[in-house]
């Protein structure tokens, strides 16, 4: 198993570069639970002769703002900080501001909004101490973490307390594949690509989920030790994130995201399926499943105006969300009495959607692949053509458009076997569907998993066939 730290060369040459400064910085860290904030920010302390990492209670029933002051006091005893009181969090930031004055040190706050979710005061308080203190040893930086992307936006990113003060911002991603290859590296033997991607069709580019694989076992023994066991991991995982992250808001928040297990919906569908109006809680509600990488807002484009339209749908971006709610939570009562001993039949039938979800995660590298420069793409993401009087309706899995007006549609299809010539057939369809302005050339690239038919290769339709094996070799 590997257990050096796994990509973040952006994140960190960011991080590392704040040392350059002549003022201390203040840095926010986001991004969905399991993401690796701890473990960027355990990384980068290695860096200081002086580091303190303080973390949150998971707010769990009957927590208190008391408690977790106490524990914020107890945590900063284990580094031998003669700190003693825990009556205010005014009180608590000064004291460890009059024990970090000198020198460069690192301090983080991980998890931040279940450190100060009990106390309306603590988000003031900070900022004072901020101002006050920290901010006087020039050398110091201070870093805080959250899981939820919209209680920091609104609190932090946008609040007028903390407005020009954050150095830096960092919004955590699902790994890219080529880094999620890097957890197979050490296995004995050869691990195809396509075990590889029965994997990552179930934990995306989620670390914490990926350090969890055994090498002994194949991907689906993996997957049934982590999803199909009682104690498995990705067993308990969704009631933690959606109690953990959203705590009360949690079941309306589930209730979204299965609307979105099978389609693309727009807001006011996913209204109407859920019966609700679509008034500034729904709104909220879809901004904060967005922000923290749940579900992806995808854009009516025009290619002639190349803007984005105010028109949008919605869909399911996160493939660990989609597996346990297709599998694992119809089959929760059989699991927790141990009686489910092989994955579900029919467990591949959402494999296509996985590896679309996939491919648009790692749309750069895509785009690397294809050799087209970063400056010149204005538009790469999942198409909709709404259908119209004189045109028909079409879909593209992801679409490119170049400012130099050249347009990729790219067929991202998965099979058991090799794919067949029958592809062609569907993408010329929906090539003829698709309206183009005048002057504006057309590229179908077709992106697979298990190997395409002879035929499909000799026809020369395809401008490009990608291999997913490329995305594990991309870095």
């Amino acid at each position: 198993m590997v257990d050096r730290f796994i990509g973040r060369e952006k994140e960190m040459e960011s991080l590392i570069g704040l040392s350059k400064k002549k003022i201390p910085s203040l840095v926010v860290i986001r991004g969905r639970r399991r993401i690796g904030k701890s473990r960027l920010c355990e990384e980068y302390a290695k860096t200081f002769s002086r580091s303190i990492i303080l973390t949150g209670i998971p707010p769990v029933d009957g927590v208190t703002a008391e408690e977790q002051r106490a524990e914020f006091l107890r945590q900063l005893q284990e580094y031998d900080l003669p700190i003693y009181r825990s009556d205010d969090w005014g009180n608590l930031f000064h004291d460890l501001s009059e024990k970090t004055k000198k020198g460069r040190i690192l301090i983080v706050l991980d998890e931040i909004t279940w450190m100060g979710s009990k106390d309306p005061t603590f988000m003031p308080k900070l900022k004072t101490a901020w101002d006050r203190h920290f901010k006087k040893n020039n050398k110091l930086i201070l870093i805080i973490t959250g899981s939820n992307s919209t209680w920091i936006q609104k609190n932090i990113l946008s609040s007028t307390g903390f407005y020009g003060r954050v150095s830096l911002r960092i919004l955590l991603k699902e790994l890219p594949i080529a880094d999620c290859n890097v957890f197979w590296e050490d296995w004995p033997g050869i691990i195809a690509p396509y075990e590889k991607f029965k994997i990552l069709a179930v934990t995306g580019g989620i670390p914490r989920y990926l350090e969890e694989l055994r090498p002994d076992l194949s991907a689906e023994a993996n997957i049934q030790r982590m999803c199909f066991d009682s104690e498995g991991l990705l067993f308990q995982e969704f009631d933690q994130i959606f109690h953990d992250l959203f705590r009360n808001k949690g079941n309306f928040y589930k209730q979204i995201v299965e609307t979105l297990v099978d389609n693309r919906l727009s807001a006011t569908q996913i209204a109407s399926e859920l019966g609700c109006s679509t008034g500034g809680d729904f709104s909220d509600s879809l901004d904060e499943l967005t922000q923290a990488g749940f579900i992806a807002r995808d854009y009516i484009w025009s290619f002639a105006k190349k803007t984005k339209s105010t028109t949008s749908r919605y869909r399911l971006s996160d493939n660990y969300l989609r597996f346990y709610l297709k599998y694992i939570q119809p089959n929760r009562e059989q699991i927790e009495e141990g009686k489910v001993r092989k994955l579900p039949t029919g467990w591949y039938s959402i494999l296509g959607l996985q590896f679309e979800n996939l491919v648009v995660n790692n749309g750069d590298i895509l785009q690397n692949l294809l050799g087209i420069p970063t400056d010149e793409v204005i538009f790469a993401a999942p198409y909709l053509q709404t259908p119209q009087t004189r045109r028909k309706g079409c879909q593209i899995d992801y679409l490119i458009q170049t400012r130099f007006n050249c347009i990729y549609i790219c067929e991202v299809k998965f099979m058991q076997g090799k794919i067949g010539i029958e592809v062609v057939n569907e993408v010329q369809e929906k090539q003829r569907a698709l309206q183009l302005p005048r002057g504006f050339s057309c590229r179908p690239v077709l992106i697979h998993v298990n190997g395409v038919d002879e035929k499909v290769e000799d026809c020369g339709f395809f401008a490009r066939i990608v291999d997913f094996s490329e995305f594990l070799g991309g870095r």
